[in-house]
C-alpha cells in the first residue's frame, strides 16, 4: 500500500493553479502508468480532513469527533494498493514526494506475499 499524507486542505491555497494542475497530471499518469502494468489493484483520494470524524475510546466508551485534533499536521491524503516489489512501491512513491514534497508510506498489507 501507498499511502500518500498532506495537508491538502490549508496547503492549496498557496499553490499556484499550474502546481496543482501538475499534481493532478502526475497522479493520473501514475495511475495509468500502475492500471497499465497490471499493479494497480485500487486507489482513493480522500477528503479534506475537516470533514473527518476521530473516534477515540475515552471514560469506557467509544467517543466520537469532528475532525482530527489541531495539532495534526499532516494526515493520509490517499492511497493506492498495488501488486508490486517493494522497489517498484518505493520508486512510485519517491515520484510523488519529489514533486509534492509531502511524505508517503509503503507499507506491505497484512498476510500478503510481496511479488518476485
Amino acid at each position: 500500500m501507498i499511502m500518500l499524507f498532506g495537508c491538502v486542505g490549508e496547503s492549496m491555497p498557496s499553490r499556484t493553479p499550474e502546481w496543482i494542475q501538475g499534481m493532478g497530471e502526475l497522479m493520473h499518469t501514475l495511475e495509468d502508468e500502475m492500471r497499465e502494468a497490471g499493479e494497480l489493484v485500487a486507489g482513493h483520494s480522500l477528503v479534506d480532513p475537516t470533514q473527518a470524524r476521530t473516534v477515540r475510546f475515552e471514560a469506557g466508551a467509544p467517543m466520537s469527533t469532528d475532525g482530527p485534533y489541531p495539532e495534526v499536521k499532516e494526515s493520509l491524503a490517499g492511497f493506492w494498493i498495488v501488486e508490486a516489489t517493494a522497489e517498484r512501491a518505493v520508486e512510485l512513491a519517491s515520484r510523488v514526494v519529489a514533486y509534492t514534497g509531502y511524505p508517503m508510506e509503503v507499507r506491505q498489507l497484512m498476510h500478503e506475499s510481496v511479488p518476485a
